[in-house]
């Protein structure tokens, strides 16, 4: 199973929201220094979110998303904001190992289908993100009418392999990952689904690959030190 340590930068500043609320956030600082203390510890792959992109648009973040590229050297996989082809150019130019495409999954199934076609399926992922098993978009505050297990199996039509499915009600909530969703998603949609949301134990990482999960991401329990980055990828050692 692999791991992503996770970096949500808003305004500049690593932070992170509690269940997606912006007014609800906690800031820790400098996402560089952060992504560096994540790679020192083992750390094989990044996580990126640009909230600011995820809420509106905004292009701010790029050079810090940049500067973490460079400094780490390491796989980064990035969502937020990412909608049009001159997104997905901008962002893989920076050296972006994966992009993760999110609200324009509901909103222009074609477009992703073509990404898929130009870039690859292993430089294209998908986001869901689900609240009462209904897909959100535009950095959560929004709720389409389709649901996750639906827009998964378009995104199967499409050519994407890869989704990074989050229970919004899990998110930041330190209440324990779903791992029966994340292993029904799978199994309903036939994606390799990343566990986003939720994570407050190495037990939660142990359940995870006990079900075959292809990987997980780790948030606020990494952030508030309920256990380190390095003693989950020690865990991924134990048989």
């Amino acid at each position: 199973m692999k791991l992503f340590p996770a970096i949500d930068i808003y305004d500049r500043q690593c932070v992170r929201l509690y269940q997606g609320d912006f007014e609800q956030v906690t800031v820790y600082g400098d996402p560089v220094a952060i992504a560096l203390q994540w790679k020192a510890q083992g750390a094989e792959y990044l996580h990126v979110v640009d909230l600011n992109g995820a809420r509106d648009g905004s292009d701010c973040n790029l050079d810090v998303i940049g500067d973490i590229v460079r400094e780490t050297a390491l796989p980064v996989q990035l969502g937020g904001g990412i909608r049009t082809r001159a997104d997905v150019d901008r962002r893989l130019g920076l050296g972006v190992g994966r992009v993760i495409l999110g609200t324009v999954c509901c909103e222009d199934p074609d477009f992703v289908a073509s990404c898929v076609t130009q870039y690859g399926a292993a430089r294209i992922a998908c986001g869901i993100d689900c609240k009462d098993g209904k897909a959100a978009v535009r950095g959560w505050t929004e709720v389409s009418q389709i649901s996750g297990v639906d827009l998964g199996r378009c995104m199967a039509d499409c050519g994407i392999q890869t989704v990074i499915f989050t229970d919004i009600s899990r998110d930041g909530a330190l209440t324990g990952v779903n791992v029966a969703a994340c292993k029904a998603f799978g199994e309903a949609t036939g994606l390799q689904v990343i566990a986003s949301g939720g994570v407050k134990s190495l037990d939660d990482l142990t359940a995870l690959r006990r079900e075959g999960v292809y990987g997980a991401i780790l948030g606020k329990a990494i952030y508030q030190k309920n256990f380190s980055v390095r003693e989950a990828m020690e865990l991924l050692c134990v048989k």
